[in-house]
């Protein structure tokens, strides 16, 4: 994962990013974590600089992250039930809980949306909701863009304190990301197997 990440970043430079940070949110678990923190220790070097490594950073973000806010939009609020009604069973949840979920997004999206860009497992997940729920185009970029933004410059200078000391990130954040991976799974798997549905014995 890290060379793949390190072969698209020397091709692509600052589009290499922009890709990269797409993809993170399209198909996780591309870890924005070395993402970033790569073009830091790029920035040390000298071979990038701060505000477009950011900025391109946060524009895959974006993009990523409408990718899902789309498909969320067109399954719409309603046509989603049928869906959950088949699959609840192994979504874990009920048509109710979807419903709780579409009222709390429609009074709190805005806010959620800029907080769960701090959260690795759901800032991705998140953009769903919005989508099915309508939350205005520009609504959700702003806030997704104001979240991505600080985020992607807190991860681009810890790479850059890292500076060339590439070893310490790829001994420590790759195997913490496959850990958080195999602890999801895991949870979701706990999850399947002791979910009832409301009212059952």
């Amino acid at each position: 994962m890290t060379e793949f990440i390190l072969d698209l970043i020397a091709w692509g430079g600052y589009f290499g990013i922009f890709l990269l940070m797409a993809l993170e949110n399209i198909v996780p678990p591309v870890p924005s974590e070395v993402i970033m923190g790569l073009g830091g220790m790029a920035v040390a070097r000298g071979n990038m600089s701060v505000v477009p490594l950011i900025a391109w950073g946060t524009a895959g973000s974006v993009v990523g992250n409408y990718f899902w806010y789309y498909i969320g939009r067109n399954i719409g609020y309603e046509r989603f039930r049928p869906f959950i009604e088949r699959n609840g069973r192994w979504l874990t949840m009920e048509w109710s809980d979807v419903e709780k979920i579409h009222r709390f997004f429609m009074k709190r999206g805005g806010w959620v949306i800029f907080v769960f860009r701090f959260m690795p497992t759901f800032r991705t997940v998140i953009s769903l909701p919005a989508g099915m729920t309508r939350m205005p185009i520009w609504q959700f970029v702003i806030w997704t863009a104001a979240g991505s933004a600080i985020w992607n410059t807190v991860l681009t200078y810890a790479g850059i304190l890292l500076g060339s000391h590439f070893e310490e990130l790829d001994r420590y954040v790759g195997p913490v990301a496959v850990a958080t991976f195999v602890v999801i799974i895991i949870g979701y798997v706990w999850r399947v197997v002791t979910w009832k549905p409301k009212g059952s014995a």
